[in-house]
């Protein structure tokens, strides 16, 4: 397999008022093409911070980060963009859908950005298969939880991305809703081959994928390979 995510003795501090904060230390992981890995911890613990990393969102203090072939710590910013892009889907617990555009028009924006002009078809066809084929007309505002983040898992896959990162993805939704999101996002994320980061505090979120990297004040203290592994397959069209 073609590792797709390599980090390199990675590490992360900031300067305070009281002196240096170590957020990560000294963090090596490989994660190959088409794997779906759960990095777990408790609040403030880091994984929020390395997903950043991996991302290209932010950059470290030391080591070297690795995404899709391309080192990013020899980047600057519009180069990581621009990697970004091309080869990064990203599931917010926020939704972070732009608040003037429609369900249809939030999906087609990361089509149109790669110039395909069958955009609108695309974005419909996305949004179909996340059960909002009536909402495609609706804005953020007049959307439940569940329905903005089926939005924003239709335009994740929409960027044809190779890497998506979800970041506490059902953390602001009820476990009810939560779980079916959970469904439509594994079954999707099957169907693409996508390469899968899921930061969760969850442990039975995290029981998901295939692998579990659980952080302990910056450092990773397990990674190990996830038995009982579900289908991703679920009643996720009434969120």
């Amino acid at each position: 397999m073609t590792a797709m995510i390599e980090a390199r003795h990675l590490a992360k501090q900031v300067a305070t008022s009281e002196g240096q904060l170590v957020i990560l230390k000294d963090i090596s992981l490989s994660i190959d093409a088409a794997e779906a890995v759960a990095i777990v911890g408790v609040s403030g613990s880091g994984k929020s911070t390395l997903l950043g990393l991996m991302a290209g969102l932010d950059s470290a203090s030391a080591g070297d980060m690795i995404l899709d072939g391309q080192n990013l710590s020899t980047m600057d910013e519009e180069e990581r963009a621009q990697l970004r892009g091309r080869s990064v889907g990203f599931v917010f617990q926020s939704f972070q859908l732009l608040p003037s555009l429609t369900a249809l028009e939030n999906v087609m924006l990361p089509i149109e950005l790669k110039n395909d002009r069958d955009a609108r078809r695309k974005a419909a066809t996305l949004l179909q298969r996340v059960g909002l084929e009536s909402r495609l007309q609706h804005y953020p505002n007049q959307l439940s939880g569940g329905e903005q983040q089926r939005v924003a898992i239709a335009r994740a896959f929409a960027s044809e991305a190779k890497i998506l990162f979800a970041d506490e993805p059902t953390g602001n939704l009820d476990a009810a809703t939560g779980a079916k999101v959970i469904d439509l996002l594994f079954s999707l994320n099957a169907e693409f081959g996508t390469t899968l980061v899921l930061v969760t505090h969850d442990d039975r979120l995290a029981q998901r994928c295939g692998r579990l990297v659980r952080l302990v004040a910056g450092e990773i203290t397990e990674d190990s390979v996830v038995d009982g592994v579900g289908d991703g397959v679920g009643d996720a069209a009434h969120v």
